[in-house]
């Protein structure tokens, strides 16, 4: 693609990065078969290529954003299925992420909407906040048909039935292995995750020591930035990534880490990312060494010794989360070790289709991202299994709240097939199954 970008504009880093992504686009198309918001709406500009031809115009004329460029580049997940079916390389995930940079910095949002994403920024990324948040969304559920925003609606349904207590496994810490030692790692914990289902990080614990694990939660670290760099909030997205860049650079110089690794994929792709993000910040090694040893937990998983597991006599649907598929490029890991633990394992059609959550996209765009979950839940449903598992919190939640089918992380299913106990999710109602707590 042909760009008219004056030296002066180049002068600035993002707007640099964004004339070589655009450059590489060819105007083939093939991005149009995959992206979620093109095979929901079938509108042109809310494709990836629409997109990047709006971006493109923004970003070449200094202009003012309008409602019409807000709009479309707003629906786009950031599921990343572009970036897979491209041929030509286009980064779309740095494309869309300095328009939204640029919108935010220049765009006059509705009153509605900034209050909104204001909320959403301050709630969701603090655990204790986000708890609160949750508990009076369910006291405030049923006046929910009282509420004239859709999207007020979806923040009332995201409560879960059930607000889990604090793990006291979050907290700063170490964790010895009980096997012969293999690695040190460090366990991103995040934030969003910890007030919504605290066993994906015990079941992660519990696991990686009985593999002869050493694992960190390392102090000051939190989190990933994700939820607002999405926004465009990048003092906010860049301020909580630079903490974990610290609290894990003490760690590394200390006692030394192996890796960083991280259960939720949405926080995994925006953690390796940090070298990007800090390209050109003091903070530029230091971000690319975390993001070097940055690692998915089926990644890490893949380098120690699972045991090979009997077989279960259950059938598990494995939702591919579109930040671990298209943003990490992880594709076959978990599947890999479901199997090795002794499950079935099947895969819905169009797994490469988003499920709807994207961070804070079924907040904000309820109507297109319920279409998606309905889609997705279908699929999943069609495959006749015993059950769900997944590797995002996000996805969790949405995928969970349109099917009766128990939904649980990858990790849980590692931990119960060697030695943890059986998940909650899969117990019968009322009852909870024994926990295995990990203190200090």
């Amino acid at each position: 693609m042909q760009t008219t970008f004056t030296p002066d504009q180049l002068q600035d880093p993002g707007t640099a990065r964004a004339n070589e992504i655009l450059r590489a686009c060819v105007h083939c198309g093939f991005c149009t078969a995959t992206c979620p918001t093109y095979q929901v709406l079938g509108d042109e500009l809310d494709s990836p290529r629409g997109r990047i031809y709006l971006i493109k115009d923004m970003l070449e004329n200094n202009r003012i954003p309008d409602e019409r460029t807000v709009k479309h580049v707003d629906r786009c997940l950031s599921c990343l299925s572009c970036m897979t079916t491209c041929p030509s390389g286009v980064h779309y995930l740095h494309l869309v992420d300095h328009a939204r940079d640029y919108i935010e910095t220049h765009y006059k949002r509705p009153f509605t909407d900034r209050a909104l994403r204001w909320i959403l920024a301050r709630i969701l990324p603090y655990p204790g906040r986000f708890r609160m948040a949750l508990l009076a969304a369910k006291i405030g559920r049923p006046f929910r048909g009282l509420m004239p925003d859709p999207r007020l609606r979806a923040m009332l349904d995201m409560a879960p039935a059930t607000i889990p207590p604090v793990s006291p496994n979050d907290k700063p810490q170490s964790f010895a292995p009980t096997a012969p030692r293999q690695k040190r790692v460090a366990l991103m914990t995040g934030c969003a995750q910890k007030a919504l289902n605290t066993d994906i990080n015990d079941a992660t614990i519990r696991l990686l020591t009985r593999l002869g694990c050493e694992v960190v939660v390392a102090d000051g670290a939190g989190c990933c930035g994700a939820l607002t760099h999405h926004m465009g909030k990048t003092d906010e997205s860049h301020a909580a990534a630079a903490g974990n860049i610290r609290a894990w650079t003490r760690e590394m110089d200390g006692k030394g880490l192996d890796a960083i690794v991280i259960n939720t994929s949405g926080c995994g792709t925006t953690v390796k990312d940090y070298g990007h993000m800090f390209r050109n910040d003091p903070l530029a090694a230091d971000a690319a060494r975390v993001s070097g040893i940055a690692m998915d937990i089926s990644e890490l998983l893949m380098t120690l010794d699972l045991p090979q597991g009997d077989d279960k006599d259950l059938t598990v649907a494995y939702h591919a989360a579109c930040s671990l598929q298209h943003g990490q490029k992880v594709k076959t890991y978990p599947k890999d070790l479901l199997k090795r633990a002794g499950f079935r394992v099947v895969e819905p059609a169009d797994s490469h289709l988003c499920c709807g959550s994207a961070g804070t996209y079924n907040l904000m765009q309820p109507e297109i991202s319920g279409q998606l979950k309905e889609r997705k839940v279908q699929t999943l449903e069609a495959r006749n299994p015993d059950l769900i598992a997944a590797g995002n919190i996000g996805c969790m939640m949405q995928i969970g709240s349109g099917t009766e089918l128990p939904i649980v992380h990858t990790v849980e299913l590692l931990d119960w097939a060697t030695g943890g106990p059986q998940p909650p999710a899969l117990t019968a109602p009322g009852k909870r199954a024994p926990q295995v707590p990990i203190l200090r």
